[in-house]
């Protein structure tokens, strides 16, 4: 009986320990944690697959859009992409006309 008695309190003495050790979290999960209540009052008007949907874009910093310079080669791939189409190129023949056009 007091070897079950000196168990539980060692168990209880252990866990006691383990709660007063708890750190500060470090920057890193502080901006996530900014982040995530940032997100979370943006979607607040959003239900369902839609809520969902738009907390991964913005917990991944998607929600932001794309930047000017990734605008600028969107365009310019599909103005590459409708040249190719429209000269009717295929293959390795394509390839190499849409290296050369996104190239500049």
């Amino acid at each position: 009986m007091r070897l079950l008695i000196a168990a539980i309190c060692l168990a209880l003495g252990s866990s006691v320990a383990v709660a007063q050790d708890k750190k500060e979290p470090s920057a890193a999960q502080k901006k996530q944690q900014a982040r995530m209540k940032d997100c979370n009052q943006k979607a607040a008007d959003k239900k369902g697959v839609e809520r969902k949907q738009f907390m991964s874009a913005c917990l991944k910093g998607d929600g932001d859009g794309p930047s000017a310079a990734q605008k600028q080669q969107q365009n310019r791939m599909a103005a590459c992409n409708k040249q190719a189409s429209d000269k009717k190129l295929k293959g390795a023949e394509r390839k190499t006309f849409m290296s050369g056009c996104l190239k500049g």
